[in-house]
């Protein structure tokens, strides 16, 4: 039987690492008051220590990071570029036969 997989805040996340940091308590008895996954906030710490952009680091549920969204809206644009392009070759195309 599958259990459902809890989702965080990243304002949660967050406090958690704050919470972590400020104080002596080692990461599992933050994880135990917390009621989190053991090891989980050690993942957090590490996310956070490799963002590039602090505002980047936990982008949320089914969410990009402004750099991967940009760049899947390019590569959609250009797609659709192309797409056009061997549209106006084959409308070409076909003007130029009708005219011989």
């Amino acid at each position: 039987m599958k259990t459902a997989r809890r989702k965080y805040s990243k304002e949660f996340k967050i406090e958690a690492i704050e919470m972590y940091k400020n104080s002596e308590r080692s990461m599992s008895e933050v994880e135990r008051e917390l009621g989190i996954s053991g090891g989980i906030l050690s993942k957090w710490i590490d996310r956070l220590a490799r963002a590039e952009k602090s505002e980047e680091v936990f982008p949320g549920n089914g969410k990009l990071q402004d750099t991967d969204q940009r760049i899947r809206q390019l590569e959609r644009e250009n797609l659709r570029l192309r797409q056009e392009k061997e549209i106006l070759k084959k409308v070409l195309e076909i003007y130029t036969q009708e005219s011989k």
